[in-house]
Order: structure tokens, then C-alpha cells, then sequence
């Protein structure tokens, strides 16, 4: 049988069931609903207008209004009769009530009038005992169909519910182990189903499918192995160190280049847990450290210092993450890391050249220009004689351009310090509020030509710190010059020292410039970067010296810029770093 004419054939009986169960419960729900709705209407209404008549005959002599009552509920009683024998007891009551007004003394007649009301109320008592058992025996009629009906519905929806769902789920399950030894390329797998239903015609499909499968695996196995001697001979001649380790660590495949660092040979190596190996050897170690404990991990910009055959060398390390999403699946799985050593030791030695050539010439520069300052400040005395203004202009350009130069000169050597590891930190006390001062001096002339107002704002608990002055001054310098140089005229520029906890001091500037867009500002700090389209003149190297200098004396530097509000540049620094 089809599984969709099955799942028809159960869901349509469990449909016919419940239109059963339902027509059932309805009908005799109507049943006891007529039944007992007769009670109400024929009885029950008859016994309250004779008690009501029963109470007005009892104040006919005191109450004029007693007879009116009487006559009252005996002309309802006498549209509400149902019963056999209760049309002629109403018509001697009726009979009795006219004599009784003309002669409301008479005691007999009210007598007489009691025992007609009394056989009223016991007709109509013993009709609602009647009807009553008939009601009962609907009710126990009604509970003991429905009981049967529901059981056999009962005792169907099980059989549909224990055998529908595994003639279903279990092909289904047994066709997703199946699969599952596909995927694992066990290319043999077969399943078997009888029937012609379409669990049948899927079985037939899946063994014709597993078949073309195990007939193309085993043609292509020898291409698989040439493939994979082809990707060992090109890793075996990559001039730099590569090994590679699956998702428990252990060694895969390891280079010429990686055995000649380590010093190891391939036996020691391929096959063995790599951190067996480090073990024994320091170069591994330091090498699968952040793979062991990932909160070591360094600054991926430093490179290590290993020596070669007697020859000092530098490497650049990096560790590649191989995740695959397996065909027919959505997430991706780890199985292993490639460690990468790329020889770096040529670029180390020219840029190791370059610094040391920017150090002697920056420090070579300084002289002449020294010279052409005096010799400018010589040619302005107007002791050697005047100048006419077209002179004093040339000199005044001359002049900036030497200034200019000098800056250049000095960041430059800056630069050259710092690369080479020479520069010294002068760590000792010093007062906030003199250093701010120094730097508003300094560049006061600078604002004075843009109208600039340079606004302070300094912690009133903060009055001096345990830092380098000469760095730190230097720094702000920087930031604020920059300031006043990328702002409007008639703006201002805050410089802002707050502390920030127990042990950190933040220094900010603020300015109302164009601002820096998003893209650019987590370049700002890089050597020789200028945002595009900056007319201010500059070198690209101030706000890199600047975050060696905060850097090297453990603190940060960061900015907030948005474009047409300005930018804010802050720095923070430990409030005593001894």
C-alpha cells in the first residue's frame, strides 16, 4: 500500500470517529435536554401557582387582595394543564373559588379548595418523578453508547497511533543510517525495503546511487593518491616552514624547511602529538603556546629570532584554523591548523638598513638647518642692514620651510629611536597643571592666528603624576597643534584631564574640525598615513610617534571623530608607573 493512501486511509477513520462520537453526544444531550425541559414547563410551574393560590386562600378573609391573587394564578393553571385528571380538578377548584367568593366565611368551601390544590400538586409531583426516571435512564443510556463508542475509538486511534507512524519512521530512520554510511564513503551500504510503496522505489534509487558511487570511488582512488603526492612535493618545496596538525593535535605533515628550523627529523615528528614534541624542543613550544593556551596569544605584527645553521634569522608566525562544511551540511567543522613560519630575515635586514639611514641623515639635517635658522635670524637684525618687503617675504617662507624641515627632522629621528629600541623612558613626578600650561604656550600663537580659544579643564584631585614629562608633553603637543591646525577659525579647541579610577589619568582634545570618517580612523595611528584630501600639511608620522611613546609607557590611545562635528583624541595614562 502507498504511504499516502495509508496516512488517508488513518487520518479519514480517526475524521469518521470523531463525526460519530460528536453526532452521539448531541443527540442525547438534545434527549436530556427535552426532558428535563418538560419537567420545568409542565410541572414545575403548576406547583408554584398552587402554593401561590394555597397562600392567597390563607388571607382571603383578612387581605382584599387575597382573591385577585387567587384568581390570578388559577387562570395561568388553567392554560398550563398537561397532566390526566388535573383539567378536572382545576374545573372543581374553579367551581369551588366562585361559591367561596359569594361566601368567603365558609370554612368547607376552603377546605374543599385545599384538597383540590393538595391533588393538584400531587398529580403534577407524581409527573416530575416520572419524568424524572425517564431523564435518568436517557442519561445512563446516553453514558453507556458513548462509553462503548469511545473505547472502540479509543482502541482504534491506538492501533493507528502504534503502527502508522513506524510503517513510516522506521524506513526513514533506517535510510538516514544508510546515508550516514554514504557520507562516511562506506560505498557497500545497501537497504531494503519490500513493497511497492515509495519507501520501496526510494530504496531501489539509494542502492542504485551507493553502486555508481563504490564504481566511481574505486576508479579514482589512484587519481586521489596522485593528487595528494602532488600537494606533499609542493609543501616539501616551500621555502617556508609549514606543518600541519589535525583536530587532536597531531601531526599531519611537516616540511624540509620546518625540519631544518626545529632540527628534528620526519620520523620524530609525523604522527606524534605536537605537544609531545615541544617537550623537548623550545622552538615547538614557543610555537603551539597560544594553540595550548589561547589567552597568550602575541601581537601577530612580532617576529621571532631563531638561528639557522649559525645565521641569526627572523620569521613571521601564523596559524591557520581549517574548517570544512562537509557536503550536504550547513555547519562548519574544525579538523585542524597549518603553523606557517614565513622568512621575513631580508626585509628585517633592509628595513633594519632604512632605519639606521633615517637616523644618520635626520641627525645629519640638524646642522645645516640649524645653520639656515641662524643665518635667517642674522639676515632679520636689522644691525647687517634693512630689507624691502618683497625680501622679508622671502625670508618669512624661508623660514617656515626651515621650521618645517626641522619638525620633519625631529619626528624622523623620533622614528629612527624608536625602531631601533634606543629610546629611554624618564620616568619621575611632575605637575599636570605646569605641563598644561607649556602646551598652551606653546601653541597660543598658532590659535592667536585662527582666533582658536584653547579651553582647560583639569581634575581638581589631580596635581601631579609619576610619568615620562618630556614623552607625555610631546604627545599633547601633537594632538594639540594638530588641533588648532584642522579647525575653523574663531572655533575652540578643550583639552580635558580627568581620572578616570584609583590609578589612570585621561588626558583628551578636543576640536570642532571636519572630523575623520569611519574608514579611516582605525588608520590614523599608522606610519605615513594622511586622511585623503587633507590640505593641512603634515608627514603622517606625528600620531604614530605619539602611540610609541603612550604605548611605551603602558598606556592607550584611541579616537572619536564624526564627520562636520570635529574629533576628540584621548590617551590614558597610569597615574604613577613606578
Amino acid at each position: 500500500m502507498k504511504i499516502k493512501t495509508k496516512l488517508n486511509a488513518g487520518v479519514g477513520l480517526l475524521f469518521l470517529m470523531i463525526i460519530i462520537l460528536s453526532t452521539l453526544g448531541g443527540w442525547f444531550i438534545y434527549q436530556l435536554k427535552k426532558d428535563t425541559q418538560n419537567i420545568l414547563v409542565a410541572n414545575y410551574n403548576t406547583l408554584q401557582y398552587s402554593r401561590n393560590m394555597l397562600l392567597a386562600l390563607e388571607e382571603i378573609d383578612t387581605d382584599s387582595l387575597a382573591v385577585a391573587e387567587f384568581q390570578k394564578n388559577l387562570t395561568l393553571q388553567s392554560k398550563n394543564i398537561t397532566e390526566n385528571g388535573e383539567k378536572e380538578t382545576t374545573q372543581s377548584i374553579r367551581n369551588h373559588f366562585l361559591s367561596l367568593k359569594q361566601n368567603k366565611a365558609n370554612k368547607d368551601l376552603q377546605s374543599s379548595i385545599r384538597k383540590e390544590i393538595t391533588e393538584l400538586m400531587q398529580l403534577n409531583m407524581s409527573a416530575i418523578q416520572l419524568k424524572s426516571s425517564i431523564a435518568n435512564t436517557t442519561a445512563q443510556n446516553a453514558i453507556a453508547v458513548v462509553s462503548v463508542a469511545g473505547i472502540l475509538c479509543f482502541l482504534i486511534a491506538f492501533i493507528l497511533m502504534v503502527n502508522l507512524p513506524a510503517n513510516i519512521a522506521n524506513p526513514i530512520r533506517e535510510l538516514t543510517a544508510s546515508i550516514h554510511q554514504i557520507a562516511q564513503q562506506n560505498y557497500r551500504q545497501r537497504v531494503r525495503f519490500e513493497g511497492n510503496s515509495e519507501f520501496g522505489e526510494l530504496a531501489r534509487s539509494f542502492n542504485t546511487m551507493a553502486e555508481k558511487l563504490q564504481e566511481y570511488s574505486e576508479s579514482r582512488i589512484d587519481k586521489i593518491l596522485k593528487g595528494k603526492k602532488r600537494i606533499e612535493t609542493l609543501i616539501d618545496n616551500m621555502h617556508d616552514a609549514v606543518i600541519g596538525i589535525d583536530e587532536n593535535r597531531k601531526v599531519l605533515f611537516v616540511n624540509d624547511e620546518a625540519l631544518k628550523i626545529s632540527g628534528l627529523k620526519r620520523m620524530d615528528f609525523v604522527g606524534r602529538q605536537i605537544q609531545d614534541i615541544a617537550v623537548t624542543n623550545d622552538l615547538i613550544r614557543n610555537l603551539i603556546r597560544e594553540i595550548i593556551d589561547p589567552e597568550s596569544k602575541k601581537d601577530p605584527s612580532e617576529s621571532l629570532k631563531i638561528f639557522v645553521e649559525g645565521k641569526e634569522n627572523y620569521f613571521e608566525k601564523e596559524i591557520v584554523d581549517i574548517n570544512v562544511i562537509p557536503t550536504g551540511e550547513t555547519e562548519s567543522h574544525f579538523i585542524g591548523q597549518v603553523i606557517m613560519l614565513r622568512n621575513i630575515t631580508p626585509f628585517k635586514e633592509l628595513d633594519l638598513a632604512k632605519t639606521h639611514f633615517i637616523g644618520t641623515v635626520s641627525h645629519e639635517f640638524k646642522t645645516p638647518i640649524s645653520s639656515i635658522q641662524m643665518g635667517l635670524q642674522l639676515l632679520e637684525n636689522d644691525k647687517i642692514g634693512s630689507l624691502n618687503e618683497e625680501q622679508q617675504k622671502l625670508i618669512k617662507g624661508i623660514s617656515d620651510d626651515a621650521i618645517r624641515l626641522l619638525k620633519i627632522t625631529g619626528e624622523l629621528l623620533n622614528l629612527a629611536q624608536l625602531e631601533t629600541g634606543v629610546t629611554q623612558l624618564n620616568i619621575h613626578p611632575f605637575e599636570i597643571n605646569s605641563m598644561i600650561r607649556e602646551v598652551v604656550n606653546t601653541n597660543k600663537s598658532a590659535a592667536d592666528k585662527k582666533q582658536i580659544v584653547i579651553i582647560t579643564q583639569i581634575d581638581p584631585q589631580l596635581t601631579s603624576m609619576i610619568a615620562d614629562e618630556e614623552k607625555t608633553l610631546w604627545v599633547l603637543n601633537n594632538i594639540v597643534s594638530n588641533a588648532i591646525r584642522y579647525s575653523s577659525d574663531n572655533s575652540q579647541v578643550n583639552i580635558k584631564v580627568e581620572k578616570i579610577d584609583h590609578n589612570n589619568v585621561k588626558f583628551s582634545v578636543t576640536d570642532h574640525g571636519p572630523g575623520i570618517e569611519k574608514q579611516y580612523q582605525k588608520h590614523i595611528f599608522t606610519r605615513y598615513f594622511r586622511v585623503p584630501g587633507t590640505k593641512a600639511e603634515g608627514t603622517g608620522l606625528g600620531l604614530s610617534i605619539s602611540k610609541e611613546f603612550i604605548e611605551s609607557q603602558s598606556g592607550s590611545i584611541d579616537v572619536e571623530s564624526e564627520i562636520g562635528k570635529g574629533s576628540t583624541f584621548t590617551f590614558i595614562l597610569k597615574e604613577n608607573l613606578n
